[in-house]
């Protein structure tokens, strides 16, 4: 997620309390593992964008085992 300021080493604060919601940068479970990515909503199609143009979009559908796990709130980074 580094065209989003998210680098390898941060700390992300993650709401579980909050609804995902189109342009959110989200955690999510995609077939049992963790990933982060901008959850993107269009014409009642929802994809995850990577920030990273390394990793693929991932098209949420009925056969793909998903859940959002929280919505990033605050990424941390370490000092230089």
């Amino acid at each position: 997620m580094k065209e989003a300021g998210i680098h390898s080493g941060d700390i992300l604060v993650v709401d579980r309390s909050l609804e995902a919601s189109n342009g959110k940068i989200i955690v999510a479970i995609v077939n049992g593992e963790f990933t982060v990515k901008r959850l993107v909503i269009k014409n009642q199609r929802a994809q995850l964008v990577p920030g990273n143009p390394a990793y693929p979009t991932i098209n949420i559908h009925s056969d793909l085992d998903f859940q959002v796990w929280g919505v990033v709130t605050y990424v941390i980074h370490q000092a230089k």
